[in-house]
């Protein structure tokens, strides 16, 4: 089992749950306003100077060099979702996209009046994206708890978060992919990597050791280290809980403060956690799990992007539950 360690709520954002109008003028850190008018967006992808983020309305922003943004359509195979939380979630463009135009998306569907999760392959044709190829289909999932995050290890190979469809004893169960993370292998079928989560939302590498951000039901919300074939406790253990053979969480924010933690990144030896519900970045020390900074002042923060030289994040103001400030959502780089 690994050492749970809390942080120290006066290092906290102490408004946690606070997500009034985002205002980048008290931000604590010096930043860069690269693209604004986002439409919900969800994950980050940068291609020299330029970025492709999805939009949860089913379009991916495409940010030129000089910040100009425009909405390329995603043709999808099915109608997406309008509950809670849904819609075009995970993207990640692949690693030799500059030859293939291919990238792996996430969005949650309708069909039959029921709602599911999809992974895919899509294709950029003349400004637009084709839904190319299923690799996954029919997850359930309820009106939250979708997960969405997709992520790709040094060698190309494809993760995926799935969240527990707000039904907890799937995470438990092996017969399902609910609650897990997941590998795709060789042969494009998806296996289960990690088991025991809830609402699992961000995936990042410092070398080969993975780390996933999850939320809690209610605060104790967790930062993992993630090993193959490992159980992380949902909904059996949770926050300071131990269990033999179940892992405790490398960091959890405790009973009494709640982050949302959705994307995350490792830029210079830190851990860098976008808050939807902190509305900041946390960023903390992997060496001992302390909290060192919260830069603040951007509202809800959905996801972080590092390029190995710079970090990058997008607000999520305009989600429904921010309050969205002029030309929201942006995209912002930090000048450290």
């Amino acid at each position: 089992m690994k050492k749970i360690l809390i942080a120290s709520l006066s290092l906290l954002f102490l408004a946690g749950c606070n997500n009034s109008a985002a205002d980048p003028e008290k931000a604590t850190a010096p930043f860069e306003e690269i693209a604004t008018g986002l439409e919900t967006p969800w994950a980050i992808n940068k291609l020299g100077n330029e970025f492709y983020i999805s939009e949860r309305t089913g379009n991916v922003a495409y940010i030129d060099e000089d910040g100009t943004v425009t909405h390329q359509p995603v043709n999808f195979s099915d109608k997406l979702s309008g509950a809670s939380e849904a819609g075009f979630l995970g993207f990640v463009l692949k690693q030799n996209f500059e030859t293939s135009q291919e990238a792996y998306g996430y969005y949650v569907y309708e069909r039959n009046g029921k709602d599911f999760n999809k992974i895919i392959t899509l294709v950029l044709e003349n400004g637009e994206w084709q839904e190319s190829q299923v690799l996954l289909e029919g997850i359930p999932t309820g009106n939250v708890h979708h997960g969405g995050r997709l992520a790709l290890d040094k060698d190309g190979t494809l993760f995926a978060t799935v969240g527990d469809a707000s039904t907890p004893e799937l995470a438990q169960d092996l017969g399902s992919v609910n609650g897990k993370i997941l590998k795709l292998n060789s042969s494009d079928e998806f296996e289960i990597y990690s088991s025991g989560h809830r609402n699992p939302q961000g995936i990042t590498w410092d070398e080969d050791i993975m780390y996933a951000s999850e939320h809690g039901q209610s605060a104790n919300d967790e930062l993992n280290i993630i090993e193959e074939g490992n159980n992380y406790g949902w909904p059996t253990i949770e926050g300071t809980a131990t269990e033999n053979e179940l892992e405790s969480p490398f960091f959890t924010t405790g009973s009494d403060d709640t982050w949302a933690p959705s994307g995350i990144a490792m830029h210079d030896g830190f851990l860098y956690v976008a808050a939807l519900r902190g509305t900041a970045i946390k960023v903390v020390n992997p060496e001992n799990a302390e909290v060192t900074d919260s830069i603040e002042g951007f509202g809800r923060v959905r996801d972080v992007l590092s390029d190995g030289d710079s970090l990058y994040f997008i607000t999520n103001n305009t989600d429904g539950r921010g309050t969205p400030a002029d030309d929201d959502d942006k995209l912002y780089k930090l000048n450290e």
